[in-house]
């Protein structure tokens, strides 16, 4: 079968499909790969690199002519009308964009969305939400920490005595572990909060203290425990019960990272803008949610801003920052979805029984198949 991998075209995307890691395993199990010249080049792989794995290099038009299209993100109008009809694209093309999978679904495409991956055991190795939010978990404390005018360790100097910095880190899934991980590295002092009682001795596990807002009712705590190892909206109390204890304690923080999403949904509000006002000067907010909305309401898409002496980070897709790795990660886990819809004559077999496959199929023969 042919492989098609595209460069990106989506302003600030760095990351690539592939890499000459995977190119070897689709080329050993007797597949053609087409790698558009330059697609690599932003997570720093050549075309040389590409060649000497056993790609073809060759232009836009010939990898998306492929049978099968590896992207990282949903094709733009331009980029559909290079695919044929019949072909299958795997990528992470937002399972919410019912106007892009309507479009793709128009265009005769089979398109697979893994983001849409059930949290179960045997989808790990292709969790493409939680290989990438790892990654922006970390970047999101490197970031804080490049803006931070302090140290983040506590330092015994002749000169006296620096304080560690204080790190409160709101949202723990995976990329709120990795932060709070990154930020004890550093030797920061660091608290969390999150709805799910589970993540508390997660939390505490690596090291940082959980914050514990008690729940008053039963369907505090049913909603609490999440939907397939999502957070769910919690009821207006219970948020501001949350939101009391959070302005206290953003009072005595020095860095502030939110990771707070709720899929399909606008980012939940976790720091107002009182709160921001409460915070010390030379503070800083890390909004990793700010592409959905934001979790505090003076972020700002693509920018740092300075809001009452706090520097806010409103940098989106913090994966893309760390390009070589995020894109090493993705292709991986691309490299194991194949493994569901290909069989080992290296043909298309997508089988309509498995979860998986089911669950990421958003449309096909012309079918929009996610409502």
């Amino acid at each position: 079968m042919r492989i098609g991998i595209p460069a990106e075209t989506r302003a600030g995307e760095t990351r690539v499909a592939a890499t000459p890691e995977t190119i070897k395993k689709y080329v050993n199990a007797k597949h053609e790969v087409i790698v558009q010249a330059g697609a690599g080049v932003s997570s720093s792989i050549t075309d040389e690199a590409y060649q000497a794995a056993g790609a073809t290099i060759g232009s836009a038009a010939d990898a998306f002519s492929a049978d099968l299209v590896l992207k990282v993100r949903a094709p733009s109008a331009e980029e559909r009308a290079l695919i044929k009809s019949g072909t299958v694209l795997v990528g992470m093309l937002n399972p919410f964009d019912a106007e892009n999978i309507a479009a793709m679904a128009a265009h005769g495409i089979t398109a697979f969305s893994l983001e849409a991956a059930p949290r179960i055991t045997r989808a790990q190795s292709l969790d493409v939400l939680s290989s990438q939010a790892n990654i922006a978990g970390y970047k999101a404390v490197m970031l804080a920490a490049n803006t931070y005018q302090r140290f983040m360790p506590m330092l015994m100097t002749a000169a006296g005595t620096v304080k560690a910095a204080r790190v409160l880190i709101m949202g723990v899934g995976v990329a709120g572990l990795q932060a709070i991980a990154t930020a004890k590295r550093l030797g920061a002092v660091i608290e969390a909060s999150d709805v799910r009682p589970p993540v508390k001795e997660q939390v505490e596990s690596l090291g940082a203290k959980f914050i514990d807002v008690p729940y008053e009712t039963d369907e505090e705590r049913e909603i609490a425990k999440g939907v397939g190892g999502y957070a769910r909206p919690m009821p207006a109390a219970w948020m501001e019960r949350q939101a009391a204890l959070v302005h206290e304690r953003a009072k005595q923080a020095d860095i502030i990272i939110t990771t707070a999403l709720i899929p399909g949904r606008k980012a939940p509000t976790l720091i107002s803008e009182e709160t921001v006002k409460a915070m010390k000067p030379g503070s800083v907010i890390v909004d990793m949610a700010v592409e959905q909305g934001g979790n505090c309401p003076l972020s700002e898409l693509n920018k740092t801003v300075t809001k009452y002496g706090v520097h806010i980070i409103g940098e989106p897709n913090l994966a893309t920052l760390v390009a070589a790795d995020a894109s090493a990660l993705y292709a991986r886990n691309i490299l194991d979805f194949l493994k569901l819809i290909i069989d080992k004559d290296a043909n298309l077999a997508i089988n309509k029984e498995d979860e998986i496959v089911v669950a990421t199929m958003m449309c096909a023969g012309g079918e929009v198949l996610r409502k």
